[in-house]
């Protein structure tokens, strides 16, 4: 009888501390500390690999990946997100913006969930190199096939610091603002 009673609050005391998970959709306001916003629906691995789009006779390259069970220091709970590296080039083929070997910490690119009300995927970017420049990127696919991408960025409130190089000029824009991206 003894050991009935200890096996059965073995089972209550793991089931009462197991994570808690909850999907990417809908994205949840605010999630307890400690549990996993996790990608149930299997949606993220549909847009890993390699994106080429054109604009202004440039060419720019975004590679995604998706992390799992990552924890976020801020949020205080685990999930899974997209990371985005990139690699831009002008029409003679000169690099001009690269971090396509950047490691997974070092993305500039990350992602959130998705929209509520659409199928858009939220990312961030924040470039240190380019004088902390932040914006939002939103991504969804065009149609079933899922071999190409809207992607819209739109740039957050950039302030320039005279400790910026580009103080007296124009923080140059390494990624485009609205293109279609095809899978490679």
């Amino acid at each position: 009888m003894k050991n009935k009673f200890l096996i059965i609050l073995f089972f209550v005391a793991t089931f009462c501390n197991a994570q808690q998970i909850y999907s990417l959709r809908p994205a949840e306001s605010s999630l307890p500390e400690g549990s996993y916003q996790k990608d149930t629906n299997n949606e993220l691995p549909e847009y890993e690999g390699t994106w080429k789009g054109t604009w202004d006779n440039k060419t720019v390259f975004v590679t995604f990946k998706k992390l799992t069970n990552q924890y976020d220091i801020d949020l205080k709970y685990y999930k899974d997100y997209l990371i985005g590296k990139f690699k831009v080039i002008d029409g003679n083929g000169s690099v001009l913006f690269d971090n396509s070997t950047a490691t997974d910490a070092g993305a500039k690119i990350t992602g959130h969930s998705f929209r509520r009300y659409n199928d858009r995927y939220l990312l961030s970017y924040i470039d240190y190199d380019l004088c902390n420049t932040n914006a939002n990127i939103a991504i969804k696919f065009t149609d079933s096939s899922k071999t190409q991408l809207i992607w819209k960025l739109t740039y957050g409130s950039n302030m320039i610091t005279i400790e910026c190089p580009y103080y007296n000029t124009q923080v140059p824009e390494a990624l485009p603002k609205d293109i279609i991206l095809t899978k490679q």
